[in-house]
């Protein structure tokens, strides 16, 4: 691990009568694409927007990533939670590996705005094996209630009322070569990373 992880002091719980505080940071664990894959991921958003008239901000090229593992959202950052995601991570043995993604389709949602992601196959299966990895460590370090049973690897482009089916587009690939754990204060659009493990093995 390049950087040691650390988490402010939790917030204190609602007094009695009182409804809880709204939460204001979120914790994952994502890899991120290198700085010109994120810039050609910015752009493809950019011109899908415009191809489908869509209304949807597509995000920055610095908040693309794939999410592997959400750990939450709270008042505060929880030092318990990121020490113990730091923990998980130092179990994780993995070799670097490229990933691709090929083609653009909006996620169903129940309700609301939907994700446009990108989707692929290449490399796939080592991303999907190094969120496993991930997830077993997670359980072992007293977090598995953040391990989800299905994991659909994508880039989220933006997101927008409208429905896109799924189409080809140019592929993007990168070598995935580290993954982090992640802080974003909601609702300001901003990603600080905690801490950085390079793959190895």
């Amino acid at each position: 691990m390049s950087d040691s992880p650390s988490g402010r002091t939790p917030a204190q719980p609602s007094l009695a009568g009182f409804a809880p505080a709204a939460p204001t940071d979120r914790l994952f664990l994502a890899v991120y694409p290198d700085a010109a894959a994120a810039e050609r991921i910015a752009a493809l958003a950019q011109t899908l927007r415009e191809r489908h008239g869509l209304r949807g901000r597509p995000l920055a090229a610095e908040r693309l990533h794939v999410t592997l593992h959400h750990l939450g959202d709270y008042v505060d950052v929880p030092g318990d939670v990121v020490r113990m995601a730091g923990a998980a991570a130092e179990r994780v043995e993995a070799s670097p590996f490229e990933v691709g993604f090929d083609r653009a389709e909006s996620f169903a949602a129940r309700s609301g705005k939907k994700p446009f992601v990108l989707l692929g196959e290449h490399g796939i299966a080592h991303l999907a094996e190094l969120q496993r990895a991930l997830g077993e460590a997670l359980r072992a370090s007293g977090l598995a209630r953040w391990v989800a049973p299905r994991f659909t690897p994508h880039v989220t482009l933006l997101y927008d009322d409208a429905a896109i089916a799924a189409q080809p587009v140019e592929p993007v690939r990168w070598r995935v070569e580290e993954f982090v754990l992640v802080h974003s204060l909601l609702g300001r659009s901003q990603h600080t990373p905690l801490a950085r493990w390079r793959l190895r093995g």
